[in-house]
């Protein structure tokens, strides 16, 4: 069966946002505000990009469809409307341990072995003013098995 290939990146967001909620983690995504479609406060963005809190708690309305991600969220008290396109989405991490995934530029968001990464968060409300960077790429273990009686 041939046909479109769907991009892993909106899956993976959603599946990485459902796991922070459950485990009482506060999402954060990573967004290149350059990309065309993006509509953020302006104010709020650092170096081209803005570090956004998507919990449920500080959103209201949140969508995380297949090609944006729309919701409302207050800014200084002020409440307003936010559509990012999933390509913007530079990476989603847990504010409280910075676990998360980095999504490669312009793909299809599979992440690879050294994409997947432990990220430092910024500051705890508002926008970060130092964007996370990841670290460089675990170095994979050799499996064992243990007998356990």
């Amino acid at each position: 069966m041939t046909g479109a290939r769907v991009s892993r990146r909106p899956y993976l967001l959603r599946a990485m946002h459902q796991w922070m909620t459950d485990s009482g983690l506060t999402p954060h995504v990573l967004v290149d505000a350059g990309v065309t479609g993006v509509d953020v406060p302006k104010e709020f963005v650092r170096e081209g990009r803005i570090v956004l809190n998507v919990g449920y708690d500080a959103t209201r309305n949140l969508d995380i469809s297949n090609d944006w991600i729309l919701f409302q969220a207050r800014f200084g008290g002020v409440p307003r409307s936010l559509r990012i396109p999933m390509l913007a989405v530079h990476s989603i991490y847990a504010r409280e341990t910075g676990e998360g995934l980095v999504f490669p530029p312009e793909s299809d968001g599979l992440p690879t072995l050294g994409d997947s990464a432990t990220i430092s968060s910024g500051s705890a409300e508002g926008p970060s003013q130092d964007p996370p960077t990841p670290p460089a790429p675990p170095t994979p273990r050799r499996p064992s098995l243990k007998v356990v009686k």
